[in-house]
């Protein structure tokens, strides 16, 4: 992802966006760009005319908090979008480059004390995910609820490319246009605040090559902050639930966010919760019964061992 590119598509995305009308300036005729011009949000921003066409070419490193903020009222841009500007200027500035120099570190994995968090929630879904869309540590409801993610072959499981590319998310996500939206949004985010990191990298040219739907929003450059409210799905086994969510960002995880969700107290949603919960249970059962029953290697060889002690005897 080139730093400079995703500047000069952002800044010109959000130019487009706002008439001369939201902007308090004359609409006048023969206008050959949709939105503003270049010129206007110059001087909205009051800066020249050239200063603001190098900041939309993708040259944000070196730029002062005072004309970042004037651009940033100049384009209307709301909180979530002024942080994405903020993010890409401290990539342009090297910060993000200082971190990627950092030595690997190990995959993550859940501490003891955030597994036992999420598996003392109980009445709801809850799971830990990057901005990758990863989800990397769940709850025994998560798990179930997120079924058909967790049956991927390929690890972790990725709600985006659940998302785009396996056709089982257009029944799970009944309005599947604005979980699209979302995911994106939430995609381009990451990709402001981390552009070194090669699995997001990755994960953006597989979905912009396998899925047009993808692209589409890929290049409309929206961004959102997704912390709370509530969504519809439909799960292939309790059928549609309606769930508020909570999204908290992990102090001592920075970039991972804790999310839960939750139904209304006493609704067909908290009854379909409850059954899920109860399927879950019965499913973990029958699958240690399964195994209890299944003979264990040391027992196979045990056993060919005493067949193999009786026939040398039966020769004797």
């Amino acid at each position: 992802m080139d730093n400079r590119q995703e500047i000069r598509e952002f800044l010109v995305s959000r130019r487009a966006k706002i008439t001369p009308e939201q902007a308090g300036l004359p609409a006048g005729t023969k206008r050959r760009v949709p939105g503003l011009r270049r010129s206007e949000v110059a001087m909205l921003a009051d800066v020249s005319v050239e200063y603001y066409a190098k900041l939309e070419r993708g040259n944000l490193a070196g730029v002062s908090p005072s004309v970042l903020d004037a651009v940033a009222r100049a384009l209307q841009l709301d909180d979530a979008e002024r942080a994405h500007l903020l993010a890409l200027t401290r990539a342009a500035d090297g910060t993000s480059a200082i971190l990627r120099r950092r030595p690997k570190a190990k995959q993550w994995a859940p501490r003891r004390s955030l597994q036992w968090v999420l598996d003392a929630i109980t009445e709801g879904p809850a799971f830990v995910r990057n901005g990758r869309m990863d989800l990397l540590a769940a709850n025994r409801l998560a798990r179930a609820f997120y079924s058909e993610v967790y049956a991927s072959p390929q690890q972790p499981p990725n709600i985006a490319r659940f998302q785009f590319l396996d056709p089982a998310s257009y029944r799970f996500y009944p309005d599947w246009s604005f979980f699209a939206d979302v995911c994106v949004e939430i995609l381009h985010i990451e990709a402001g605040r981390n552009p070194y990191d090669k699995g997001l990298h990755d994960l953006i040219g597989e979905l912009s090559t396998r899925s047009e739907e993808f692209r589409a929003r890929w290049g409309a450059h929206n961004v959102r902050h997704h912390g709370s409210g509530s969504k519809t799905f439909h799960h292939p086994v309790v059928g549609t639930l309606t769930l508020a969510y909570e999204g908290l960002e992990l102090a001592a995880e920075p970039g991972l966010t804790l999310t839960v969700y939750t139904a209304e107290p006493g609704s067909p949603s908290a009854e379909a919760l409850q059954l899920l919960s109860s399927w879950t249970a019965t499913q973990e059962a029958e699958h240690a019964t399964v195994d209890s029953e299944r003979p264990s290697a040391t027992g196979r060889d045990a056993s060919s061992s005493e067949r193999a002690e009786g026939e040398r005897g039966s020769a004797r």
